[in-house]
């Protein structure tokens, strides 16, 4: 096999891994089709564009997410690096400027003297060394020559969909207003509040709006973290108000009262001129968009600066195909990174490329292999990908129940999930010396 290693896609995963291979001494050719060809979800030119929202999600120990950020960030992930500089604040999430975030990664990816990029699509999996990280918008003759790699057409489907962007001088802060919910932390959230005759209307509105055409989607496909809007609307006229418009925690400072329903805002940029509407993912026709959502008091005369969008994500059926070094069973020379695999999300996606790159630098320098305990959110997404054994694989979050259970009882869920990351880290930290052993 070659020196060199072949990183193909250079989103989140790609971007990663191609990283940690760099700061090795491994010298990566970076695969890139952007900005010749864009996908329909991608809009920048930059490597690790975030398309659906800029949140990375929880930032505390006490959740999975969480836990896996403080992982990643230990063992030097590039991700979270940028994550961190580029950080706008959204309460006890952890959110980003989307450009300025993918910016910052385009640039370190760019002056690497390791890494030679090179723009265009493959048609095929090319040979050596190589990671695949195309992501879940894989398609054309690159996506059948994955099938033709495992023996057939082993990949499995989804929708997901992103939501609105809208510019902060277009809301109408006479009746939206700053809070966060159950007053915890800075009021870093626009919040714009519906009575129940306003809620029922716009619900009217949205199970009968006209939809874009997708090919193949059905409501049972999509994913149910990410789903659209009008489909939650479609499954009960309260399903909203016990989702992306629960009211609870909410005071409307204006009644001193608990709002009927509300939409809540984040900002996507460090600047806060742009907000994105949170939970509000959609693949509604763009004029239906405008008509319903400008019914949300506040957004009634909204500037929409990006519309929603809905795609179909691919994915390989895993287990058995993938080992827990997310290499190709009998051919470990290849490996595969990020939504693909069937770890889902932004920090996941990142955190299976890390995984990649340090593992195949691991194997040219021919040294052992660095094996995360599944006591560690970074070793639970490897079993996960590669040991499920239930009936339907399915994209995963990193979430508590696939890290192993604590020998201990401890009372409360929250000390509970403290503790279970406690040992992670603990875990993780006598590992951190051959994580780190070849970084130059």
């Amino acid at each position: 096999m070659s020196n060199k290693v072949k990183v193909i896609g250079a989103g989140l995963a790609g971007s990663e891994a191609a990283w940690q291979l760099a700061i090795r001494g491994i010298e990566v050719e970076l695969y890139e089709m952007k900005p010749e060809e864009m996908s329909p979800a991608h809009h920048k030119p930059y490597f690790a564009e975030l398309v659906c929202s800029n949140s990375l999600r929880g930032a505390s120990l006490t959740n999975a997410p969480g836990l896996l950020k403080e992982e990643m960030r230990r063992c030097g992930s590039l991700i979270m690096e940028s994550a961190l500089a580029n950080q706008t604040p959204a309460g006890g999430a952890m959110a980003v400027d989307r450009d300025g975030f993918s910016e910052y990664i385009t640039d370190k990816i760019n002056n690497h003297p390791n890494i030679t990029v090179i723009y265009g699509r493959l048609d095929a999996i090319p040979e050596g060394n190589v990671i695949i990280a195309t992501g879940p918008l894989t398609d054309g003759e690159f996506f059948e020559d994955i099938g033709r790699l495992f023996g057939g057409d082993m990949t499995l489907h989804f929708y997901d969909a992103a939501a609105p962007i809208v510019s902060f001088s277009s809301i109408n802060m006479e009746k939206a207003f700053y809070a966060s919910r159950y007053d915890k932390g800075d009021a870093d959230y626009i919040n714009c509040p519906m009575d129940k005759e306003q809620y029922e209307a716009f619900v009217k509105e949205l199970k009968t709006a006209e939809e874009a055409p997708v090919k193949g989607f059905e409501d049972k496909a999509v994913f149910e973290g990410c789903m659209p809007v009008e489909v939650m609307a479609r499954r009960g006229d309260d399903t909203l108000r016990y989702g992306p418009m629960k009211p609870r925690g909410i005071t409307d400072p204006r009644t001193g009262a608990e709002p009927y329903a509300v939409v809540q805002l984040r900002a996507d940029n460090k600047e806060a001129s742009m907000y994105n509407i949170v939970g509000f993912q959609t693949h509604l026709k763009f004029p239906e968009q405008k008509r319903v959502f400008s019914m949300i008091p506040g957004l009634e005369n909204a500037e929409f600066l990006r519309y929603g969008v809905m795609h179909r994500n691919s994915f390989i059926s895993s287990p058995g195909r993938l080992d827990r070094f997310f290499r190709v069973i009998g051919k470990e020379h290849i490996m595969f990174a990020g939504q693909i695999t069937g770890v889902e999300g932004y920090v996941e996606s990142a955190a299976s490329g890390m995984c990649c790159g340090i593992n195949m630098a691991k194997m040219m320098l021919d040294k052992e292999l660095v094996d995360f305990p599944t006591k560690t959110a970074l070793g639970a997404l490897g079993a996960h990908v590669s040991l499920y054994e239930g009936k339907n694989f399915q994209p995963m979050n990193i979430n508590f129940g696939i890290i192993d259970a604590l020998d201990e009882r401890v009372k409360g869920k929250q000390a509970k999930y403290t503790k279970v990351s406690e040992r992670a880290l603990e875990t993780l930290e006598t590992l951190l010396p051959s994580v780190l052993e070849d970084v130059k």
